[in-house]
Formats: C-alpha cells, structure tokens, sequence
C-alpha cells in the first residue's frame, strides 16, 4: 500500500532564492526553516524518503511562516505564485515520489487570494491550498474571507489549516512575549482548536456546504477536549454577560459537535500514539490522513515518519482502516490515482 505523506513542507529552489532576495536575513521560525537542508536540498529529501522505500509519497506544502506575517501584500502575493509554480514543477518532474502539492493563498489580500487559488488549482492541478489559522491577527471567520472559502467549496477542493503563532502572542497579559516557546508547543493547537470554533459558530460550514478542512497536528485540542467542546459547549451563553450568545446555537442548522467532527485531522502528532488515537476516535476513520510534518524533527526529515509510521503500523486497528488512514482517505480526498 502507499503511505501518502499529506503534510510535509519544502522550500523549493526558486521560491527558496525568492524569499532571500526578498527578506534578506533570516529571523525566529523562518531561520529553523533555512537550516534544515531537508527543506532546500532535493537529494537529501530523497535520501530520506528511500529510507522508508519506493510506497513512501509527499504532498508538498510551504512551511510556515506565513507569508502574509513577513512581507508586504503585493511580495507575498508574489511568493504565492513563485511557490505554487516551483511545487508544481518538481511533481511534473518527480511524480512517483510528489503526486501532488498545495498551494499557499496569502489571505492579508482577500481578492488576490482567490486568484492564487484558482491559478494553483486550475491552472497548476494543486489538490488543495494552505491557509494559516489567523490573518495578522485577524480570525478566520471574517467576512473579508468568505469568497476564498466559497471558492474552495464550490472548487471542491480541501484547505490544509497550518497554526501560526509566535511569541508576540503572549502567555501572561504582565509579560511582552511569550517565555520557552510556549506560544509553540501550547499555543498552536490552541490556534487549531479556536480557528476551527470560530468557522462552526460563525457558521460557514452552513454557508459553503461541502468545505472541507484539513486540520494539523491531530485537530489540535479539539479530540482531547470532547466533553467541553460538546456538553460543555451546550451551555453557550450561561457564563457570559456581557453579551447575549443564547442564539449562537440555535442558528446552527445542527448540533455544534457535528460540524466538529466534520474537519479531517492528519497524524502528525510527533510521536504522540494517544493524540492519533484520539483523532481516530473523534473524527472517524474515514477523516483521518497519515501526515509526518516532515522535516521538522530533531534529526532533520526521518524521525517523524518513521515514529508516526510505527505507531500507525502498531495501533489496534483493522488492515483495512490503517489502509484508509495510509493511502485511501487522502486518494478519495485528493482525487489522487493510485
């Protein structure tokens, strides 16, 4: 069976020299991104990915940071389509091991977004495109968004939902930044989990029947948290005052849980067997994706798919469901010939 990698990032060449000419020394996230060769060198991402044989696949996808939160609109509209037609490129001349990519909209310019969109989904054949769960700080569910989600539905194509935080975002309101990268290891699934709350409540999901999105890391909090998501959640509007919230449920056309369960959660977990098994548990077997998130793993690429294929490998679940997990959710998802 193949085992289709459906979140791991790549810095191609020429969207790799683009960044530089354009943002010259490399800070923070963007400098981990630059010193993991994986992430720039062709023949060391291949040299990983033989060790795990010729069944083992990518999808390709940018890495953070988004590209809204460090350039200009009209340079990241630029690294946009630089990034899309560089993806495109190495699966055009790589097929057996990148069957397909993802584009990268920068959503700070709503109505460029969806050009990007479209040229990368129908112009390049992206099976999907990757947005970040805040906008320079602005949520998902504003309506300056909603065309680029109504065009993703209508497209009927998935969006890969990548957090993005950074110590700006602080833990204690006393403090200026966030200590320890605590705004990473707690701080993006909570960016996960409060983007994909704000899509249920707001209501798009009503909107754009048939949207689909593709959450990272497991769903975030969300799978951990069931019972305050759920039961907890019944009770909107009971320990708030300040405004009135008891409509917010009745808006929904059906329980709130239900459009929970409705994202698809990959299994980059970093070798968390409990975080997939929840995901399994919450979203169901037909929505769950086998994701490593390489390269991004202390040895620089194998760690993370070899940890996330073991565990996959070693849960007590049927051939049949590991199969679905591996190669069959992403292929019927994806619209990918096996």
């Amino acid at each position: 069976m193949k085992k289709i990698d459906i979140f791991t990032h790549i810095w191609p060449q020429p969207f790799h020299k683009a960044l530089v000419d354009i943002k010259g020394e490399m800070t923070d996230i963007t400098m981990r991104s630059r010193d993991v060769p994986m992430m720039t060198d062709l023949d060391r991402r291949f040299e990983v990915m033989d060790m795990f044989g010729p069944d083992y696949v990518q999808v390709l996808s940018l890495a953070s940071p988004p590209l809204e939160a460090i350039l200009t609109d009209d340079q990241a509209h630029d690294l946009s389509i630089i990034g899309s037609d560089s993806m495109a490129e190495l699966c055009r001349k790589y097929p057996d091991r990148f069957p397909a990519f993802i584009g990268t909209v920068a959503l700070s310019d709503p109505d460029r977004a969806v050009e990007e969109a479209r040229y990368a989904i129908e112009q390049l054949g992206a099976v999907g495109m990757q947005t970040f769960t805040n906008i320079r700080g602005k949520p998902l569910d504003r309506q300056e968004f909603m065309p680029f989600f109504e065009y993703m539905a209508k497209a009927g194509k998935p969006v890969w939902l990548h957090p993005a935080r950074s110590a700006k975002m602080t833990d204690y309101a006393t403090e200026d930044e966030s200590q320890y990268e605590i705004w990473w290891t707690f701080g993006w699934p909570y960016e996960t989990s409060a983007a994909m709350a704000r899509l249920v409540f707001s209501g798009v999901f009503d909107r754009y029947p048939g949207l689909k999105i593709i959450t990272h890391h497991a769903g975030g909090m969300v799978p951990f948290f069931e019972g305050r998501v759920g039961p907890g959640w019944d009770q909107m509007g009971k320990r708030t005052s300040g405004r009135d919230l008891s409509q917010v449920l009745k808006s929904l056309k059906r329980p709130h849980l239900d459009y929970f369960r409705e994202f698809y959660a990959d299994t980059a977990s970093f070798g968390s067997r409990k975080a997939i098994e929840h995901a399994m548990e919450f979203f169901g077997e037909d929505r769950v994706l086998f994701a490593s998130d390489a390269p991004f793993d202390p040895e620089g690429g194998p760690m993370y798919i070899r940890e996330t294929t073991r565990i996959i490998d070693g849960m007590d679940i049927t051939d049949a469901q590991r199969k679905k997990i591996y190669q069959d959710n992403a292929a019927q998802l994806l619209g990918l010939q096996l």
